[in-house]
């Protein structure tokens, strides 16, 4: 992508040439450069860049905004050499707030100053920096001192170096143990195997170690753990090894913790943070403690190399983004937490940390000698006295904004190639670059597709090739015109900051058991979890779950069952009524309570095939392969798609093109990119001549998804309407013949269009969004379409009803839990109302330039509350917003808030469903003690859809104690604040209201009595045998108990949650392949497995023979091995005979005793391990055939 070629052009412009010359012999202190924004990236490059062409010198670029800093950034890294530009990153905290900032936010920025400290030409993660790129935030805050000269732990392959030196070198750089490594700054330790997480990188390194010396650095997925590509192959190895700079700002370091000490002795209010922080454990937000802590606090600039030039990018808006910071910061230090913890004043003086002040700032510069630059838009006028000028007018103008106005564009273009210009039309991604092109040639033009410019375009030629610049600029002295795709479209195609692949989750969910959990086992119903033994039995090791069931006698202490831990599959947690009674033991009510389940599930199941064989019979389309269309709209998506997004969108596609109807569900988080999926799904539908429905429920989401189909669909015939209560009734009418007469393709409306003057002339598809908000009669009149035709319904939470149909195989689902890399979790308080934490939240927003929602669900007193809003916070511009307003206004407001003419917005739950306002980061809803679940879930989903760290804010009010449920509820929303737990809320949801059944009315389910995940088991196991498969016997509890040293040792895999994950993957497997996959995993996670776990491995290997020849036990009594149950036919029984003469058949009760074998003959010893393990499976094999047997039934 590099432009190089175009900064040379550019730099022969008389003006920039004489400001890189002064810049070289470095003697104007103060220059301002006058220039359109879209110039300044070559401004800065010039500056930087390699004499002939530039003036060589380092460079600090100061943006108004992190926004603007990241842009600049990513344009300057086409125009100098990738590693040689940096962009520095303020904390996402105020420096006050009892938050710290998120380890990777620290890492970038102590990466950076280390390579200002102590660059290192010969090691390519710490070459020198030319441009370092900082919004003023991050400029305006003081550092700790001595930060660059952290040392990051640097490793790489083949290094000598001690493990543990290694571990304690991460520990002491912030970085925190834990068994499983799932976020950044977490390390984990598995006998040679160091798995670290460092906040620079995009994904986890795993270091093999071999005794002393560093065997192999690979990258790994943080989802399933496992290696990113295969060792041996080239993709996965870290080449440039591992380098971990620290997590944290303030190292707990021994001084630190002794000042910490002496501290907390003299003041008692703050003694339980200090005292935490003199002992070493990392407390949230003791950043703010640093300025006391620590020996001195330095700025950004003291630690410039020398001949350094600051570049103020817009001044005047960097001097009021300054003057707002500095004012937040001390409200906040006014209204802080540590304040309102110690009751009023603050007893410590943690003034060093706050901004200062752009004037300190200033004057500083001029101490150290820095020139102080800037580029502004505006022309300061002919100064008074010709001496004093200090301005140069650089002869560049912005480029017209077409906003998709095509023909003026290319007449423009020709008009320029006439005259001898260079013209450079830009895109940042390849699918759009060639559409361009071949456009341009179609218009008669002379066009060349360049990868990159590394020489200088050639005159009177367009050229197109691809680039990060924002926006294009025409300079009339070099007579150069750049283009971009935003000034040329009117909307730039991406966000390009989401472009970070993220891992397929099929994760690593340990069976979390805590003691006290509760547990299903499918033969002994529900118990308790208490914990998890090793035993040895007749010399071999096995790990056990104890599980205490209801005692048999009354007043005696519950049974203990103790389970191998290889048959963890038959042991689920029990998800259902809140706190269910124990079984007991062998009693009849688990048989009860599982027979009662299974009726009604027989039942559900019968229905159900019904409605599937409906379907099954009913013809459908068979839509056509992907066309090249197809391929060029998804090329032109601008992420990077998600795995989980790219399996949804060919699990719906495969559906397309199967002549059965499609009924899928995609359940997918808030702003996990389902509605992409939708829209290609809707493109192939139309590509066959199909009209697609898209059915949402809010007038509002129809103007978005709107927008967002008419985006996508701008360079293809596709028409597409929107029928909701925004259009007149003649626009309808008119939409409505449209459809009639097949020239409307894309309808997207609200329930208007299940109003029965609806007619397609020929419908293929129905997507509908947000399907948890239609009722039954919606629904209803939806199955009029709706046997022929194909249906993608999607959904974030789920209704149970819903939910249950997708896990039980009714309906297909596709779940989308992969979030886009780079989001956060929310941070959500639940806490009572107070005017002063609602007044200091809204002003952080407006601080980062974001906006609020602030939801209050009474529209009778909802203008009360903006009012008392705009007195809290009087500089914030409200609006307020709710259903019973009049169509034009509501419009009106949310259009206005979208293009952020408003900061705050007081609306209804209005808001809850798919509105997507990506400005907008923090959410305070009043009163949330009245709200759902998948309420609170979805609001919470409107916020921390961009970068920035979002907070919610759930107040109940304090004077009224809350409910059961509503404190149930605001607990699971506050402690489930990853992105994606929206299946975790929707099942929780299940659990506190309970599924009822799903297809027949009575409401009330047999869930409660038998634990969710045995339902789910029992639906399939019923529709199986229904649909006559042959596996609908019940599936059979093999035991295998032998002599065998079969276990996971604590060395090899440590803590027990993991080995809980490792014993159910083993306890799963059903087949060769899933053994050797499960040994794969285990030696890409933990290296070698020992003897044990081989052993362990071979006992699953052999459970799965003994299971398919239909035997259940297989257990070692005295000197014999029983095998039971057996039913021999005359022949298998002669063979019995030759090959094991001493074996006893007794045929009343079907079992087969044979012999031990011994070693080497008489008075050996028996066999054991291997060994006998090998024997038992050739007896099985030769005796009971198992290929040929037919089952038994029960």
């Amino acid at each position: 992508m590099s432009l190089n070629g175009l900064l040379s052009v550019v730099t022969g412009d008389p003006a920039l040439n004489r400001a890189i010359e002064t810049a070289r012999s470095g003697h104007d202190p103060h220059l301002d450069l006058v220039a359109p924004p879209a110039v300044r990236p070559l401004v800065v490059a010039g500056l930087a860049a390699d004499a002939p062409v530039g003036a060589q010198r380092p460079v600090l670029a100061v943006t108004a905004t992190e926004r603007e800093a990241a842009d600049l950034s990513s344009a300057l890294g086409s125009l100098l050499p990738a590693d040689a530009v940096a962009l520095f990153p303020a904390w996402e905290t105020l420096p006050h707030e009892r938050l710290s900032p998120r380890s990777d936010t620290v890492g970038q920025r102590l990466a950076v100053l280390r390579r200002l400290a102590h660059p290192d030409p010969s090691d390519p993660l710490t070459a020198p920096l030319r441009v370092v790129v900082a919004p003023v935030r991050a400029v305006l805050q003081p550092l700790v001192a001595g930060l660059g000269d952290l040392k990051p732990v640097r490793v790489r392959a083949g290094d000598s170096v001690e493990l543990d030196e290694v571990v304690q070198a991460l520990v002491d750089a912030g970085y925190a143990r834990v068994d499983l490594v799932e976020k950044r700054g977490d390390i984990a330790v598995r006998g040679g195997i160091l798995d670290v997480f460092p906040p620079t990188e995009e994904h986890p390194l795993r270091l093999e170690f071999w005794g002393d010396s560093v065997e192999e650095i690979r990258y790994f997925q943080v989802a399933d753990q496992r290696s990113i590509s295969k060792p041996g192959h080239a993709g996965g190895t870290a080449e440039a090894g591992l380098f971990a700079p620290p997590c944290r700002e303030l190292l707990l370091t021994d001084t630190v913790r002794e000042r910490a000490r002496a501290l907390a002795a003299e003041h008692p209010a703050l003694a339980e943070v200090l005292n935490k922080i003199a002992d070493g454990v990392a407390v949230e937000g003791m950043e703010a403690f640093a300025p006391v802590l620590c020996d001195r606090m330095e700025l950004l600039l003291d630690l410039l190399p020398e001949g350094t030039h600051i570049v103020g990018c817009d001044p005047e808006r960097i001097r009021t983004r300054a003057e707002e910071l500095v004012a937040t910061s001390q409200e906040f230090l006014d209204a802080s937490w540590i304040n309102a913890a110690s009751g009023g004043e603050a007893p410590i003086d943690l003034g060093g940390s706050a901004y200062q002040s752009i004037a300190e700032l200033r004057s500083r510069a001029h101490e150290l000698g820095l020139p102080w630059w800037t580029v502004t838009p505006f022309d300061p006028g002919a100064p008074a006295d010709a001496e004093e000028d200090d301005s140069v007018l650089l002869g560049a103008a912005a480029a017209d904004a077409y906003r998709g106005d095509t023909e003026r564009a290319i007449a423009d273009v020709k008009s320029w190639l006439h005259e001898g210009w260079r013209v450079v039309l830009l895109t940042p991604g390849q699918g759009p670059a060639e559409r361009l092109a071949s456009m341009l040639r179609d218009a008669g033009l002379g066009t060349q597709l360049r990868e990159s410019l590394p020489e200088p375009p050639d005159p009177a030629v367009a050229t197109v090739t691809t680039g990060l610049l924002e926006h294009g600029f025409v300079w009339r002295s070099v007579r150069t015109v750049v283009l971009t795709e935003t000034d040329l479209v009117g909307q730039r195609s991406s966000t390009r900051d989401m472009r970070r692949m993220p891992s397929r989750r099929r994760g690593v969910d340990p069976l979390q058991l805590k003691p006290g959990d509760y547990v299903v086992h499918e033969q002994h119903g529900i118990g308790r979890y208490i914990e998890m033994v090793s035993r040895s039995v007749q010399g071999a090791t096995r790990e056990y779950l104890v599980i205490e069931y209801a005692p048999s006698k009354r007043g005696q202490p519950g049974d203990r069952l103790f389970v191998p831990t290889d048959q963890l599959d038959e042991v689920t947690r029990y998800v259902g009524g809140d706190s269910p009674t124990l079984s007991k033991m062998g009693g009849a009510e688990w048989t009860k309570a599982k027979n009662r389940a299974r009726k009604v599930v027989r039942e559900i199941a019968g229905d159900l095939i019904r409605l599937y064989s409906a379907r099954q019979a009913s013809p459908g389309h068979a839509f056509s392969p992907d066309t090249p269309w197809q391929r060029e709209l998804e090329d032109a998506f601008p992420y990077v798609e998600t795995p989980d997004q790219l399996a949804a969108i060919e699990e719906v596609k495969r559906d397309m093109e199967k002549p059965v109807p499609m009924d899928r569900l995609i359940c997918g988080d808030v702003g996990y990119g389902k509605t992409e999926v939708a829209v290609r799904a809707a493109f192939k539908a139309v590509q066959d001549g199909k009209q697609v429905a898209v059915l949402v429920p809010t007038t509002l989401l129809v103007q978005q998804h709107l927008s967002t189909f008419t985006e996508r669909y701008a360079s293809f015939p596709v028409t597409v309407r929107p029928m909701s209560r925004f259009q007149t009734d003649a626009e309808i009418e008119q939409t409505r013949e449209g459809m009639r007469t097949g020239e409307v393709d894309v309808v997207i409306g609200t329930h208007r269009l299940l109003s029965p003057e609806t007619r397609f002339k020929n419908l293929g598809l129905v997507i509908i969004d947000e399907e948890q908000r239609f009722g039954v009669e919606h629904k209803e009149s939806l199955k009029r379409l709706r046997t022929q035709v194909d249906v993608l319904a999607m959904s974030a939470t789920p209704i149970p009803r819903t939910l249950e149909m997708g896990l039980t195989g009714i309906r297909e689902m596709t779940t989308i839990l992969t979030p886009p890399e780079e989001r956060h979790p929310v941070l959500t308080f639940v806490g009572p109302y107070d005017e002063k934490q609602i007044a200091a939240a809204i002003r952080r927003e407006l601080m980062r330039e974001g906006q609020v929602f602030f939801v209050h669900n009474r529209v009778a007193s909802i203008d009360r509350v903006a009012a008392t809003v705009s007195r809290l916070v009087p500089e914030a511009r409200v609006a307020y917003a709710h259903g019973q307003m009049n169509e034009n206004q509501l419009e009106r407001v949310m259009v206005d808030f979208w293009e952020k003419n408003f900061d705050v917005l007081v609306s209804t739950t209005i808001v809850e469903s798919g509105l997507d306002v990506p400005n907008a980061n923090t959410l305070i809803v009043d009163r949330a003690d009245t709200y759902g679940l998948s309420q609170l879930h979805q609001l919470r989903g409107r916020v921390g859809r961009g970068r920035e760290r979002a907070y919610a804010y759930f107040l109940y009010p304090p004077d009224k104690p809350l409910t059961e449920t509503a404190h149930e509820r605001l607990a699971t929303v506050a402690q489930h604040t990853e992105t994606g737990a929206g299946m975790y809320v929707a099942m929780k949801d299940l659990e506190i209201r309970g599924a009822g059944n799903i297809l027949g009315t009575e409401q009330s389910g047999s869930i409660a009595g038998v634990g969710f995940d045995l339902y789910v088991r029992m639906v399939g196991e019923a529709v199986r045998e229904l649909k006559g498969g042959q596996e609908a016997a019940e599936e059979v509890e093999t035991k295998v108990e032998l002599p065998i040293d079969a276990h996971i040792p604590h060395d090899y895999v440590p803590g027990e949650r993991l080995r809980l994950e490792a014993y159910r993957r083993i306890a799963e497997v059903a087949g060769e392949d899933d053994i050797a996959a499960v040994r794969e995993e285990l030696l890409d996670r933990y290296g070698e497995p020992p003897q044990p776990v081989d052993n362990l491995l071979a006992v699953a290997r052999f459970r799965v023979l003994a299971r398919s020849a239909g035997l259940t036990d297989v257990v070692l009594q005295g000197s014999q091995i029983r095998f039971a149950p057996v039913e021999l036919r005359e022949s298998q029984q002669l063979r019995l005979r030759r090959l094991y003469p001493k074996a006893v058949l007794k045929s009343t009760t079907h079992t087969l005793l044979v012999p031990v074998p011994k070693a080497g003959g008489i008075g050996g010893k028996q066999l054991r391990d291997r060994e006998l393990l090998k024997w038992c499976t050739e007896l099985v094999e030769a005796v009971f055939e198992p290929g040929r047997r037919p089952r038994p039934r029960e």
